[in-house]
């Protein structure tokens, strides 16, 4: 008989400790960050060198976001003669005596006095690699494209809305999908290794276990690699949280994992909290739960084809609250979202090979396809009324049959 999973926490005097644990590595982080913003504000000015991040066009300037080594990353205007690619790395000067900690958090924005090009002769593997993609690709629309699939680069503000307005922002955003399919590679890649030497060497020890070790370390560079993107982050740790709940056989998928791994990811590192990948991210796999949650009984047929539906309309509430930008080209979104799962791996694939060119035809008639769009703003009171139904129907079957009924009126009266 297979034993009952037990559940994360289990009396109030757990609950106290995780919360005290997380409480206390978050006071020691915000004490950290605080030490460098102090750096930073020491004197009015800051001088040091910075690596280009992205760079954002307008009418007749440039805004360029940066960072500097251990500092938040941050943006400046510059005029049009000013032309940095990304990866650059800058020696900059700023005007540092107006920011306050929250903006410095946050992301702040500063004056620039000074700023030069540095010819850098250091190795860095993300500009190598996108380089690599660069070349690969003669349409810059794909370099983009593949560059933030991959290497989670951000892309231009027309890309941007040409996903927005197909509804597949979050197949470009690297989270858990991305992790899902590399960790299967890896784990495929490494089993066909490994299975001979555990067998000779190291047959009493768990096979499964020591190759999710090993999935999770190369993870753990990929992450590093991309500069700990938020979405990926919570992945990240969401997967090593399944890892270790696994062997004391807790409760994986469940809602006080996912709430743990929120806290876990704000307690290290306390600027996430204003990062939109990170809470759409979190909202995405809420829903996910939920899905699981009342659905899990269905056929498996049944949820793979409702799946990515319903997904889809039930986060449309929030992520129209934040972006208006509406097409309804989104409604294909789940479609697309089911082809990804075999064009990501294919592409990868692809890249690796050398012969990534093989599918830019197709992908330059698609970012070609014209659209329409209008913008529908998710009302404030709509929006508290649906999460706080959301919330509820976690414990109470009759609130999810409401989430269900006011998703229903909502999508009808974004697309009709």
């Amino acid at each position: 008989m297979k034993n009952e999973a037990i559940t994360l926490i289990k009396n109030k005097s757990e609950l106290t400790l995780a919360f005290v644990i997380i409480l206390s590595i978050f006071l020691l982080s915000i004490f950290y960050e605080y030490s460098k913003y102090q750096e930073l504000t020491n004197d009015e000015v800051f001088a040091s060198s910075a690596t280009i991040l992205n760079r954002y066009e307008k009418s007749n300037y440039y805004i360029y976001k940066l960072k500097i080594d251990t500092y938040n990353a941050f943006y400046t205007r510059l005029n049009k003669e000013h032309y940095y690619e990304k990866f650059q790395k800058v020696n900059i000067l700023f005007i540092s005596k107006y920011i306050d900690f929250y903006d410095y958090l946050r992301g702040f924005f500063t004056k620039t006095l000074f700023i030069e090009k540095i010819e850098s002769k250091s190795f860095n593997l993300r500009f190598y690699l996108s380089n690599k993609i660069d070349l690969a690709h003669d349409n810059s629309k794909i370099k983009e494209l593949f560059n933030a699939l991959f290497l989670a680069l951000p892309l231009s503000k027309d890309l941007r809305e040409f996903c927005a307005n197909f509804g597949v922002s979050h197949l470009i955003a690297i989270s858990g999908f991305h992790l899902g399919l590399f960790s299967i590679i890896i784990y495929f890649i490494i089993n066909l290794f490994y299975t001979y030497i555990h067998q000779k060497y190291f047959n009493h020890r768990n096979k499964k276990f020591d190759i999710l070790i090993v999935s999770s370390f190369i993870l753990l560079l990929y992450l590093i690699l991309i500069d700990i993107v938020p979405s990926f982050l919570r992945s990240f740790i969401m997967f090593i949280l399944a890892i270790l709940f696994l062997r004391s056989n807790i409760k994986v998928l469940s809602f006080s994992t996912l709430f743990i791994t929120f806290l876990l990811i704000i307690a290290l590192f306390p600027s996430y909290i204003f990062s939109l990948s990170l809470w759409f991210s979190i909202v995405g796999v809420f829903y996910i739960f939920l899905f699981l949650h009342y659905f899990k009984n269905l056929p498996k047929i049944y949820m793979i084809l409702i799946f990515n539906f319903w997904i889809f309309l039930a986060v449309n509430p929030i992520v129209h609250y934040v972006f208006y930008q509406t097409s309804h080209l989104q409604l294909f979104s789940p479609i697309i979202t089911l082809i990804f799962t075999i064009f990501y791996p294919l592409e990868l694939f692809l890249h690796l090979f050398g012969i990534s060119y093989i599918l830019d035809d197709f992908l330059k008639m698609f970012l070609a396809i014209n659209y329409e769009s209008y913008s529908v703003q998710t009302p404030l009171w709509f929006l508290v009324i649906y999460l706080s139904f959301s919330a509820f129907a976690v414990v109470k079957k009759e609130f999810f049959h409401g989430v269900n009924i006011l998703l229903v009126f909502f999508n009808l009266y974004v697309y009709m």
